[in-house]
């Protein structure tokens, strides 16, 4: 008598339940970006209006606006002065951040003091701000002047670099530093030689930072400056308090793609996860 093998039964496949969490989260960080992105796809598409007043959507297209931007006196002159006083703001701000961040490295009694004095700036409304560097360059009469617009962004872009090179110290070695010292060298070379390097894409990312702080200002600058040393951000609201035009779009538009370059430069040299 022979006996048929009757198969198993085989297990029934469980069909994995569709993702809608994984699909909602998605959606809403696809309207996040939307809802931020949408204002400069507008500044941009506005910037080749060929109107001579701001509206969307554009009726005709071309690039005068931007030809008239490279050919304004005043924003030409403004945006020299806001490079220059970026540029020397930001290295004051390393000379001095990376000497606090130092300095505040160590444990030392009255620390936590200095490190909240330091990064105070970042507590105060840029108004208040404006109020006090007012009274206080209007006493030593240097309203309107290169130094008094450089002493003002260094108050306000110091706290960054502090904060940037404080965060790179912590990922450094001391002992990479103490091996210098045994050997024989001394602080100034260990400086040079072993913590600067170490610390380079912290430093470089405090500069760009405190640069783009110190050209993107408007408030602080609006108390300070005059006719000799406007800078463009107060430019531009000058600007804007007579006339709308595309200009200040397309003028936008520039400042949004150096601002972009800028970060894909630190990104392509140094990686942004590992300056910051």
């Amino acid at each position: 008598m022979t006996h048929t093998a009757v198969p198993s039964p085989q297990p029934a496949v469980r069909r994995k339940p569709w993702p809608i969490g994984r699909w909602l989260h998605g959606l809403a960080i696809a309207l996040l970006y939307l809802f931020l992105l949408a204002p400069i796809v507008v500044v941009l598409v506005v910037s080749f209006d060929n109107r001579p007043y701001l509206s969307f959507p554009p009726q005709s297209w071309s690039l005068d606006s931007y030809r008239q931007v490279l050919q304004n006196q005043s924003f030409l002159k403004a945006f020299h002065v806001s490079l220059v006083v970026g540029a020397i703001a930001a290295l004051l701000s390393l000379a001095a951040g990376v000497g606090v961040a130092l300095a505040l490295r160590r444990p030392a009694r009255g620390r936590d003091a200095v490190q909240a004095l330091f990064m105070s700036p970042l507590l105060v409304p840029n108004i208040v701000l404006g109020v006090a560097l007012l009274l206080v360059l209007s006493s030593l009469g240097l309203l309107d002047s290169y130094l008094g617009l450089v002493l003002a962004h260094v108050g306000i872009t110091l706290p960054y670099v502090v904060r940037t090179v404080s965060l790179s110290l912590k990922s450094v070695d001391a002992r990479c530093e103490e091996a210098a010292l045994t050997l024989g060298a001394p602080p100034r070379v260990v400086f040079w030689r072993v913590t600067l390097p170490l610390i380079r894409p912290g430093v470089i990312a405090g500069g760009v930072i405190a640069f783009l702080i110190s050209f993107d200002e408007a408030v602080i600058s609006l108390f300070v400056t005059g006719t000799r040393t406007s800078t463009l951000p107060v430019e531009v609201y000058r600007y804007i308090e007579y006339r709308t035009d595309p200009q200040v779009a397309a003028l936008s538009a520039l400042l949004i793609a150096v601002s972009v370059v800028v970060v894909l430069l630190v990104e392509r040299l140094l990686g942004l996860r590992r300056a910051l």
